[in-house]
């Protein structure tokens, strides 16, 4: 008799919706680093944004590779573990998103 209780089933929809964004995502970092890199050159001055934002496509990078890892995966243990992994690296990049464009726009507003 098994004594362990089921585990739910996987709404493989996420993974799915965790590896595009976050393929998306890193496409968007790298857009915005040149767009910064652009203006850095222009304006003859150094910000810490592009730097960030590397940072943070390397976590989209790897919520997307988890996420695609999870979908990959036959064994159903192993799925809940990386779909896990991939939904907190996600988020995490998410909000360091959501600081980058805070921090770009401190940075950007200071050259005045």
């Amino acid at each position: 008799m098994n004594d362990n209780p089921p585990q739910p089933l996987l709404d493989h929809d996420i993974c799915v919706h965790i590896f595009t964004a976050s393929a998306a995502m890193v496409g968007v970092c790298l857009t915005v680093i040149g767009i910064i890199r652009m203006v850095v050159s222009l304006r003859h001055t150094d910000v810490l944004g592009d730097d960030l934002l590397a940072l943070n496509a390397m976590a989209y990078l790897a919520a997307c590779l988890m996420s695609y890892w999870a979908l990959r995966t036959r064994s159903l243990g192993r799925n809940h573990r990386l779909e896990r992994i991939a939904d907190v690296l996600f988020l995490g990049s998410l909000t360091l998103t959501a600081v980058n464009a805070a921090f770009i726009t401190w940075a950007i507003s200071s050259f005045h």
